[in-house]
């Protein structure tokens, strides 16, 4: 029998408006709609798209009270996203609206809600086309042949029984347990963690089901991308920002039915409409980009576990440097040696106490002596531009965003100096307002670095490459390449030079600045710092031996230690051991709200009445709570913050979503803005 009422909830991005609505269904709309259907509906004055989330025989309201929906759109959503969309916004505090925005198809236009979708030719990127795979996959060693087959067997692991009944969500999913524990394949750069990728997704595909792969960033991973296409042709679609809307629409159309099988991309991937999953791989799982800064803030690692509890596939991750977390959650296989016997790079800490200059007397020997070799380097410097800032050396005034407390970059070759955080830009100033003309540059930035090594190295057949978030709105990939195809030469960039690559010829890398992280007030400091450098190593001494030379101000730090001796089980252990001691994650879980507002007073206002509303869960002993406590003025907004711990993440999750509700609901908090952030980055 099918259902007369569709529960419908609108897609709106308010807080205060909580759904489903009950709507009746027309015959005509009954035989079709399911749940995940878009249906525009009226809403009081408007017409709006709504997600039916569940059908029903009958409603509370009288049915002659109810409205019919205005039309169906073709398109719809996969039920299981669907739920899986109820899921982040009850864990990120969010609202299931926000939350269904993640899961639907790409560039929903006003001509589709008003019933005249256009046609258009869509042509895929060059980039998307089918590769062609030379020759015969390579031989795995012994260790990739064993964790492959581990992995194979955890796929094979069959369904609890009431599970897999008739008619079950279980019985259309691989035969796999549905709370099948995750995978961590902990394997050393160069390892061949992507070809045992490669060969269990193919596996997965031979059973009749779909995969996702998530990549931290799509333009700087071009090469795993490249495999996957080179292995399946046809069969995969990828997700990313940079396509044009009709590009995503027709590559989420392909997956939506089932002619593309295999969904590569980065965090919004985990939203592919793919509907049997067997598989999802979760690459450099370590990466925080798979952190999202809107709202709802989800954490795409987490949703991937999510996923793939509720539709009984394999979640895999793979790292050379895993979170504590994931060593703590997931059963782990290593490979803890290169596929072609490498050694790793010697790794030797530069001592920069003491020292101004930016690069330490032995790194710029280092440089001079692959020049003359006719070798390539890799230098990270995790800070762009050309200077931290600017100021006057008569008055000592220092050159500062208007709309944030923070100083102003400077980016010679652009002629400007801007704000990293809301990116205000102003022209270089020659003149102080009191006159002086004599203006200080403070500090090194990759740009100024690549101007230094340039004068000194480049003769014409060393060149100097540079990637980071300016040289990237061009196309990283064609940077990346540029600096593969070279015969020689340096590639001077930020973290973005550590992600992933695949080089087989650099046989030098340098850290500046290494200890730059610790500094940070994050309990995540050392975690990052170990990564950073242990990443940057692996992109060197692939093809030939390597050396690492690391510059830093603090010499006996433990994580720079472990990293230089590649003992990241030395390091997982020790950190471990602190954040228990401590109760950090993944002992406990943090929360984090900001209020923001024009001016102060409203902000610190709404955030003591957050506060207040949160100590009956503190007196009781089920969180923990820090602030309010005022943060740096961002985008022309004062901020309060509030910072929850608790042992029991639901249930401060709960404690949370009703504080938040109830205050942001109160007429004397109008004009501030909530931030909800479960498990901040």
């Amino acid at each position: 029998m099918s259902a007369a009422i569709a529960q419908v909830q609108p897609l709106s991005s308010s807080r205060a408006l909580r759904g489903p609505f009950d709507y009746r269904l027309s015959e005509e709309l009954r035989e079709s709609v399911q749940v995940g259907s878009l249906l525009v509906v009226p809403f009081g004055r408007r017409e709006v798209l709504g997600v039916v989330v569940r059908l029903a025989q009958r409603s509370e309201i009288a049915e002659d009270r109810l409205l019919e929906p205005l039309r169906a759109l073709q398109a719809g959503v996969p039920p299981d996203l669907v739920e899986l969309a109820a899921w982040v916004a009850a864990q990120y505090c969010s609202t299931v609206p926000r939350a269904l925005k993640l899961v639907l198809p790409p560039g929903l236009t006003r001509g589709q809600l008003s019933g005249k979708p256009r046609r258009t030719r869509v042509r895929r990127p060059e980039h998307l086309s089918v590769g062609v795979l030379r020759g015969a996959p390579p031989e795995l060693t012994a260790e990739q042949a064993a964790a492959l087959s581990r992995l194979t067997a955890a796929l094979a692991q069959p369904a609890p029984a009431a599970a897999s009944q008739p008619g079950s969500a279980a019985a259309s999913q691989p035969e796999s347990a549905a709370a099948q524990q995750p995978q961590l394949l902990h394997g050393v750069t160069g390892s061949g963690k992507t070809e045992i990728y490669l060969r269990l997704a193919a596996s997965v595909l031979e059973r009749g089901f779909g995969v996702i792969v998530m990549v931290p960033e799509i333009a700087l991973t071009p090469q795993i991308v490249a495999r996957f296409l080179e292995r399946f042709g046809e069969t995969v679609a990828v997700l990313h920002s940079r396509l044009t809307p009709p590009q995503r629409r027709e590559e989420w159309r392909r997956l939506r039915s089932g002619e593309a099988r295999v969904c590569v991309g980065p965090r919004s991937a985990v939203f592919a409409p793919i509907e049997r999953l067997g598989l999802i791989v979760l690459d450099e799982e370590h990466d925080s980009s798979y952190k999202h800064e809107g709202d709802p803030r989800y954490d795409a690692r987490e949703v991937a576990a999510q996923r793939a509890a509720q539709t009984g596939a394999l979640l895999l991750a793979g790292s050379a440097t895993p979170r504590p977390e994931s060593i703590l959650r997931m059963q782990r296989i290593r490979l803890p040696r290169r596929v072609d016997g490498r050694p790793l790079p010697g790794v030797e800490l530069l001592d920069m106490r003491g020292r101004h200059e930016a690069l330490h007397p032995r790194s710029a020997q280092a440089l001079a002596e692959l020049r003359r070799d006719r070798g390539k380097a890799i230098v990270l410097l995790n800070r762009r531009g050309w200077s931290n800032f600017l100021s006057c050396r008569a008055c000592g005034t220092v050159w500062s965003c208007p709309n944030c407390d923070v100083t102003l970059v400077l980016h010679r070759a652009g002629g400007y100096i801007a704000c990293h955080h809301c990116d205000h830009r102003e022209a270089i100033p020659s003149l102080c307002e009191c006159g002086s003309s004599t203006l200080a540059r403070h500090g090194t930035g990759t740009e100024r670095l690549q101007d230094e090594l340039a004068a000194t190295l480049d003769d014409g057949s060393f060149p100097v490459f540079r990637l980071d978030a300016d040289t990237a709105g061009a196309e990283p990939a064609q940077l990346l390449s540029a600096f593969q195809e070279a015969p020689a030469g340096v590639l001077i960039g930020t973290q973005m030079v550590a992600k992933g690559h695949d080089f087989s010829d650099v046989a030098l890398g340098i850290v500046l600045d290494a200890d730059a992280t610790l500094r940070f007030p994050d309990f995540r400091a050392e975690e990052r710092t170990f990564a950073l450098v242990a990443q940057l190593a692996g992109r060197v001494g692939r093809g030939a031996q390597g050396h690492v030379l690391v510059q830093t101000l603090a010499p006996e730090a433990r994580s720079l230690l472990d990293a230089a001796a590649h003992d990241s089980d030395g390091f997982l252990a020790g950190e471990l051991e602190r954040r228990r001691a401590l109760s950090y994650p993944p002992y406990s879980h943090l929360a984090r709200v900001i209020c923001s507002a024009v001016q102060g007073e409203p902000a610190l206002r709404a955030a003591s009445a957050l506060a207040a509303a949160l100590q009956p869960a503190r007196r009781s002993g089920e969180l923990s709570l820090l602030g309010p406590a005022s943060l740096f003025r961002l985008r022309g907004r004062e901020r309060q913050a509030l910072v929850i711990k608790s042992a029991d993440r639901a249930g401060a999750v709960r404690a949370i979503d009703a504080a938040v509700q109830a205050v942001a609901s109160d007429r004397a908090h109008v004009g501030v803005s909530f931030a909800v952030d479960v498990d901040p980055q």
